[in-house]
């Protein structure tokens, strides 16, 4: 069955850092592109990061540039978002995606 896994999340303070990290299962992982979204309560799910196949490409949100770190393990079937300096902003559930599927989300809790 197809299934994302999330893990990593926690309760962190701003300007530290946390690892997040995504389980693929059920889909051919190393043929596909995938995606980082984060949702805060009252607000609508936002795309965070992207990379392709190769894991040589990435795209990332312009608030997160510079901080937040993409990468996949085609291997392991993983993919790896890396977030340092975290600002509270940065706060909310995170998925990783694939075309309609999602996982069940991993929160990220940022105190200033």
């Amino acid at each position: 069955q197809v299934q994302l896994v999330e893990s990593g999340g926690g309760l962190v303070r701003a300007g530290e850092s946390l690892t997040l990290s995504c389980a693929a299962s059920g889909f051919p992982f190393s043929l596909v592109g995938m995606n980082w979204y984060r949702q805060t309560p009252g607000k609508e799910r936002e795309w965070v990061a992207t990379i392709d196949i190769s894991g040589r490409n990435t795209r990332y949100f312009d608030s997160v540039k510079g901080r937040f770190t993409l990468a996949r393990d085609n291997t392991k079937k993983t993919l790896y978002l890396q977030m340092n300096n975290l600002e509270p902003e940065d706060s909310g559930v995170y998925y990783c995606n694939w075309n309609d599927i999602w996982g069940q989300g991993t929160q990220v809790i940022v105190s200033s």
